[in-house]
């Protein structure tokens, strides 16, 4: 399908200056707005600067004068994808040993700014980075909402909290010891700017000291997020008010045991009265597809994870997945796989709102790439019906991020954050595996299935 663009006027004089106003209107594909509700037939999406002023179909709304008219005939069109785990310093490298260090220097300048690009060229508009140094994440954040870097909306938590740290990972991991240390961290962290808190290993710490982490985040009007591998740490992440648990769990147990689902029923069903939904964000591609990677690694040669790296990084992150069946990562992940399925029904059936996320940057999981194949099993393999997973990757994550009401959604007043792929997403979700258009905030960074080169720095563009 080919975008036309037809440029009418975008230009106007104010006080004696020429200056450019934006004004396009996307016109005719179908439209899924994130609401849930049916598909808009033959859509039009009117954008004015950074904004979303107008939507209905071409029956309802004519295009004024002065509008660049780009046709999404053909397509289905969509909010901007979430990606709601996803680690920016990591870029598929296997040896984290090596990795930290190695590139503890190059995080700023390189590796954060190329995670972030692929992330936004594959239409993921917003992503939630958790775990990262400090001072970079917020540096990062800031230079893509100040228009510098090209990226994703970003939701950054700077170092997780745990009890013990292990030695070498203090730059992105805090340990606490008792509750003022619990309450000093967290308020040392909102006090630089962060948008979320990431806890870990909650189990481990005592009750006083893991309620005082969510407590002191929700102060601060902090969303938490906890992970959730063990029995024992989703029983105190649900005594302590967590917002959002990560992850299907690290062992091989064939399902959460009877009196975890309890718990979480207990809970759901407390709804608004306990805060709003309880959100799961379980990350299960790269396990569920590991055994497939291992056998066929063909997919991790596509080069689209290449962007914005120095040739010596692209080669060394290749040398790690030479042998990707030998991967200590990996040796247990044949065991989980069986159990995935029965543990994603599990949570579903105990009412948790799932999100999109997949640990995009972990080993074999690149950026460019990551959040499509979620989808993919979602979908495919796991039965959830396409508008469920859609809404999962766009509207839900805004509810549970206070941000509903600007983007996450296509409808008028939210921010212009829109993809849309060539042909019938409802029918062949693996569309996204090919975005053909990507805008946020109005600019377009994807057209006709290319990369507008133009808007990148020269660092992040592709020869």
């Amino acid at each position: 399908m080919i975008i036309r663009t037809l440029t009418l006027a975008v230009s106007l004089t104010l006080t004696g200056t020429a200056m450019a106003q934006e004004r396009q209107a996307l016109v005719g594909g179908t439209l899924l707005d994130g609401n849930g509700g049916p598909p808009i037939r033959n859509s039009v999406i009117l954008v004015e600067d950074d904004r979303i002023t107008a939507v209905g179909n071409q029956d309802s709304l004519i295009v004024p004068e002065g509008y660049e008219i780009i046709s999404t005939e053909g397509m289905t069109v969509l909010p901007g994808l979430w990606e709601m785990h996803a680690h920016l310093m990591l870029t598929g490298h296997a040896d984290y040993d090596h990795w930290h260090p190695t590139y503890a220097d190059r995080m700023e300048d390189e590796i954060m700014p190329a995670s972030a690009v692929q992330l936004l060229l594959a239409g993921v508009t917003t992503a939630r980075d958790l775990g990262a140094p400090l001072d970079i994440s917020l540096s990062i954040r800031d230079r893509i909402n100040s228009g510098e870097l090209p990226g994703p909306r970003l939701f950054v938590s700077g170092p997780f909290i745990q009890h013990r740290t292990r030695p070498g990972a203090e730059h992105y991991r805090w340990g606490i010891e008792g509750e003022r240390e619990a309450r000093a961290r967290v308020n040392e962290l909102a006090d630089a700017g962060v948008d979320v808190i990431k806890l870990i290993d909650q189990d481990e710490m005592t009750l006083a000291e893991a309620r005082a982490v969510v407590d002191q985040a929700h102060q601060r009007g902090l969303t938490v997020v906890a992970h959730s591998h063990r029995p024992n740490e989703i029983l105190r992440g649900l005594e302590i008010g967590v917002d959002n648990f990560e992850h299907t769990g690290l062992t091989t147990a064939p399902a959460y045991p009877d009196h975890v689902i309890d718990a979480l029923v207990a809970r759901t069903a407390r709804g608004r009265i306990s805060g709003g939904p309880l959100f799961w964000t379980p990350t299960i591609e790269g396990l569920w597809n590991y055994e497939r990677t291992r056998d066929n690694p063909e997919r991790l040669d596509n080069t689209c994870w290449h962007r914005g790296l120095q040739p010596d990084t692209i080669a060394d992150i290749a040398a790690s997945l030479e042998h990707v069946d030998q991967l200590e990562y990996m040796q247990l992940t044949p065991l989980r796989r069986p159990t995935l399925q029965r543990k994603f029904e599990q949570l579903r059936e105990a009412g948790v709102v799932m999100l999109v996320g997949t640990d995009s940057g972990i080993p074999t999981k690149f950026h460019c790439q990551s959040t499509w194949n979620e989808i993919d099993v979602w979908t495919r393999e796991l039965d959830v019906p396409v508008m469920d997973v859609i809404r999962s990757a766009t509207y839900w994550p805004s509810v549970l991020m206070g941000v509903q009401d600007q983007w996450g959604r296509i409808q008028e007043g939210q921010y212009a954050d829109i993809i849309a792929v060539d042909g019938d997403l409802l029918t062949y979700p693996s569309l996204l595996q090919n975005v053909d258009f990507v805008m946020k905030g109005g600019v377009v960074y994807v057209e006709d299935g290319n990369v507008n080169e133009e808007r990148l720095p020269e660092s992040l563009r592709m020869d």
